[in-house]
């Protein structure tokens, strides 16, 4: 029990907003998209009550360090930012992945770090119940993955089937990649980002099938890359 709760703390987000004067915010959304047993996932409902708290400012950061979570919850957020009368930028600081990778997609501008990570795959749930109840989980997944993809599509202009199979193959980019691919606009180089990449031995890749195997967790070797980088 002890390890599972371990295991659950280590998913649990937040978000963040630094006021930046009267015309800048910044919002940190860090960690799991969505409401997780303990309730401290980065939820819709507190993202909508952090960004009216902003006021009418200009300019919004978003910075996300995300393995992403509930598709629900990104679209939400998602679709409050680009609702919003302020200019959105998106500055990815670690990981952009599933859920957290459509919800960068709020931002005019996209920045990478150097050490960041982008990666898009196909909607996932879980079903119960009669067959009828099956297929209408399948539906929703097929009007789900269209609806990303079609995020995708607009930001990048390639073609619909190109990106699909990105997808259907659960694809992981570099900040250089991403930035090649059309997700991304530019690569920031930050050492704080590093930082922040080399967080991998906290997180729970279990649900992906693809991680790159230097961003799998490796507890040992990320306390030695944050050791070095304090140096």
């Amino acid at each position: 029990m002890a390890k599972l709760i371990k295991q659950l703390q280590a998913k649990t987000a937040s978000i963040k907003v630094v006021a930046r004067g009267a015309q800048r915010a910044e919002i940190y959304v860090y960690g799991v998209i969505g409401g997780d047993w303990f309730g401290d996932g980065a939820s819709a409902s507190q993202f909508a009550k952090d960004l009216k708290a902003v006021g009418n400012v200009t300019d919004i950061d978003l910075h996300i360090d995300s393995e992403g979570g509930s598709v629900q919850d990104a679209q939400a957020m998602y679709t409050l930012l680009v609702a919003h009368s302020a200019k959105i930028t998106t500055h990815i600081d670690g990981w952009a992945c599933s859920a957290a990778s459509f919800l960068a997609m709020a931002g005019e501008k996209i920045l990478i770090g150097e050490g960041g990570m982008f990666m898009i795959h196909n909607a996932r749930m879980m079903a119960y119940g009669e067959a009828e109840d099956l297929e209408r989980g399948a539906a929703l997944l097929r009007t789900t993955n269209q609806t990303i993809l079609q995020k995708y599509v607009d930001r990048t202009g390639l073609a619909a089937d190109k990106v699909k199979g990105w997808m259907d193959a659960e694809t992981w980019w570099t900040g250089k990649e991403a930035v090649d691919a059309g997700f991304c606009n530019e690569v920031v180089a930050n050492l704080k980002v590093a930082a922040v990449a080399a967080r991998d031995g906290k997180r729970d890749v279990s649900p992906f099938k693809n991680v790159p195997r230097a961003h799998r967790p490796r507890r040992n070797e990320a306390a030695a890359k944050l050791a070095a980088l304090a140096k």
